[in-house]
């Protein structure tokens, strides 16, 4: 099944062309990936996620992309707004910054129906994942509008990560997470960075703050020619 899972990237790439879409390079705009994501696919193998995508676009099989198995392209069913989804792929809620801002005190895990919206992916995170869709400039250039980023509470975030945090309003915020030291109460001294140089850098021994997740995944929204 690994072996199978290795030549996805070729089995990707013969139905991209018969949709017009040529080319590793061509492939990755399409998906909204970087050159060297692809590339990575050669070993890897291509995310669920990825071929899920790819079905959605083009109707060619998550399952036939990822294994080889079955038919190449989906059939319509009577019932066009079901899908089969593949072994390991799981659905996670897409919720707001203000449902964000409650993730450390939910009893539950949200569950899909409790977002506005769902993304498939590997069933690789914790029961509490859920993404965010950014809103806002503040971490331009390597987050847009739109993109959307999987959050994990169960990790506990390094130097370098990107975190979801909150503030004592329950406010929830987007940011890169750097270590500024320790306090005398042992605890970390830490700051979020926006990416954009315009906003303000925040200092949790400044400003009540609480980390309640971290990046796992990050999925870039579709760019237009004349989006830049």
């Amino acid at each position: 099944m690994e072996d199978q899972k290795k030549q996805s990237l070729p089995r990707l790439l013969e139905a991209a062309n018969q949709k017009g879409v040529a080319g590793a390079a061509a492939l990755a705009r399409a998906l909204g990936a970087s050159d060297q994501t692809v590339n990575n696919w050669k070993e890897r193998g291509v995310p669920s996620s990825q071929a899920l995508k790819a079905e959605k676009m083009w109707g060619v099989s998550a399952q036939w992309i990822t294994y080889g198995t079955g038919e190449q392209w989906v059939k319509p069913t009577f019932d066009s707004n079901v899908r089969m989804v593949p072994e390991g792929v799981r659905s996670y809620p897409v919720i707001s910054f203000i449902q964000a801002g409650l993730l450390k005190e939910i009893s539950d895990p949200y569950s899909p129906g409790d977002g506005f919206d769902i993304e498939y992916g590997d069933d690789d995170a914790s029961a509490w994942a859920v993404f965010l869709e950014i809103e806002g400039d503040s971490m331009l250039p390597e987050f847009r509008p739109g993109d959307r980023v999987r959050i994990d509470p169960e990790v506990s975030p390094r130097p370098g990560d990107f975190v979801a945090a909150r503030n004592t309003k329950q406010e929830a915020t987007f940011k890169k997470y750097r270590v500024r030291g320790i306090d005398e109460r042992g605890q970390e001294i830490f700051e979020l960075v926006p990416l954009n140089p315009d906003y303000p850098i925040l200092r949790s021994d400044e400003h009540h703050l609480l980390v309640i997740g971290t990046m796992t995944e990050h999925r870039r929204r579709y760019r237009r020619h004349n989006d830049r």
